[in-house]
C-alpha cells in the first residue's frame, strides 16, 4: 500500500511538473512581438533569407512572430512608411525617391551587396555593348528611372538614345524578347540562371560595368524612422534573425533552396537551386558582414537622380541608411 501510495505520489508530481512546463510554453509564446514585413514583389530567391529566418526558427528565438505579407505593386513602400508594414523589401532608388518627397523610409539593410541586372539580349541579336542598342526596341517596366539609365549609359558610349524604340510594360524576358523587344532590363540571379536552364543564348551586359553609380543596392530591407524611433530593440531583434537567415543562405544554399521550395511549392525547383548557387556569392560578396551599406553607394546614385532630375531635392544619403541594427 505505502508503495501505491509513493508512486501516485511521483505520478502526481510529475503531472504538476508537465503541467507547468506547459503553461510556460505558452506563456513565452503569448509573449513574441507579433510584427511583419512586406515583400516587393512575389517570392523569390532574393527573399530566401526571409524564409529560412522563419523555418529554422530564428525570428522566434528572437522573441518575435513574424509575418511575411505579398504586396500588389509598387505599394512596399507606401505600407511601411505608414506604419501598416513594420518592414519591407524595396530598393534603394525607391528610399531615395521617398525621402526626396518628406517620406522617412530607411534602408536598415541591403539584401545583395552589388547591383545583380543588366542588359539582356538573345545571342543571335549581336548587341553586346550599349552602342548596339541604337535602332532597337527596348522592353520596358516603366520604372521611373529605368529609361534614365538606359540614356545614361548610352550617352557614356557615345550612342544615341532616340534610335531606340521604347516598348512598354514589357515583364516576362522569356515571352518578349526577340518577339515584341530586342533587349530588355533582367536580374541575372533569376532570368539569366533561368535562360540556361531553358537551353536559351543570351548576351548580358552587366550595369554595375557601365557607370559606378549604377552599383546601387537592389534590393534593401526598409523600415520607417518612427519603428527605429519608439522601437529600436524591435529592429536589433529582427535583424539579429534576419542576417541569420541569409548567413545559412549563403553557408548551405541547397539547404535554403529546399526551405524556399518548402514555403513557395509554385516555384521551378531547378531555376530555384540554380539561382541559390549564384546568390550565396552575392549576398555578402566583399562587404564584412551581411547587409553592410555604405555611404559612397548611397551618395552616387543620389547625385545621379538628382542631376537627372528624378528626384525634386537632394537628400543626405546618411539619413537614407543605417548600419546601426545589424548585428
Amino acid at each position: 500500500m505505502k508503495r501505491l501510495e509513493s508512486n501516485a505520489a511521483i505520478l502526481l508530481i510529475v503531472l504538476v511538473l508537465f503541467s507547468l512546463i506547459g503553461c510556460k510554453k505558452k506563456v513565452q509564446s503569448n509573449q513574441l512581438e507579433k510584427i511583419n514585413i512586406t515583400l516587393d514583389w512575389t517570392p523569390n530567391t532574393n527573399h530566401t533569407g526571409i524564409y529560412v529566418a522563419q523555418e529554422m526558427g530564428y525570428f522566434t528565438q528572437a522573441g518575435l512572430e513574424v509575418e511575411i505579407l505579398q504586396p500588389g505593386q509598387g505599394v512596399t513602400d507606401q505600407i511601411v512608411a505608414t506604419g501598416k508594414s513594420d518592414f519591407g523589401v524595396s530598393y534603394q532608388e525607391n528610399v531615395i525617391r521617398a525621402r526626396s518627397e518628406n517620406i522617412p523610409l530607411v534602408s536598415i539593410a541591403a539584401v545583395i551587396q552589388h547591383n545583380t541586372s543588366g542588359f539582356a539580349s538573345l545571342k543571335e541579336s549581336g548587341i553586346v555593348t550599349p552602342k548596339d542598342f541604337e535602332g532597337k526596341r527596348y522592353g520596358s517596366w516603366d520604372s521611373p528611372s529605368e529609361q534614365a539609365i538606359l540614356k545614361t549609359v548610352m550617352k557614356n558610349s557615345k550612342a544615341d538614345f532616340t534610335t531606340v524604340k521604347v516598348v512598354s510594360g514589357v515583364y516576362d524576358f522569356f515571352s518578349t524578347i526577340g518577339k515584341d523587344a530586342d533587349f530588355e532590363w533582367i536580374y541575372f540571379g533569376w532570368d539569366a540562371v533561368e535562360a540556361k536552364r531553358r537551353g536559351i543564348e543570351i548576351n548580358y551586359i552587366a550595369l554595375k560595368d557601365l557607370d559606378p553609380a549604377f552599383d546601387y543596392y537592389t534590393p534593401v530591407i526598409v523600415t520607417s524612422e518612427k519603428l527605429l524611433l519608439n522601437r529600436p530593440e524591435t529592429a536589433k531583434k529582427f535583424m539579429a534573425a534576419l542576417s541569420k537567415g541569409y548567413e545559412y543562405c549563403i553557408n548551405d544554399p541547397q539547404g535554403a533552396a529546399n526551405i524556399l521550395m518548402k514555403h513557395v511549392p509554385e516555384l521551378n525547383s531547378t531555376q530555384v537551386r540554380m539561382s541559390m548557387e549564384f546568390l550565396a556569392k552575392e549576398y555578402k560578396a566583399d562587404a564584412p558582414k551581411w547587409g553592410f551599406q555604405k555611404q559612397e553607394v548611397w551618395q552616387r546614385f543620389i547625385d545621379w537622380m538628382y542631376l537627372e532630375r528624378l528626384i525634386p531635392l537632394s537628400v543626405d544619403g546618411s539619413k537614407s541608411f543605417t548600419n546601426d541594427y545589424l548585428p
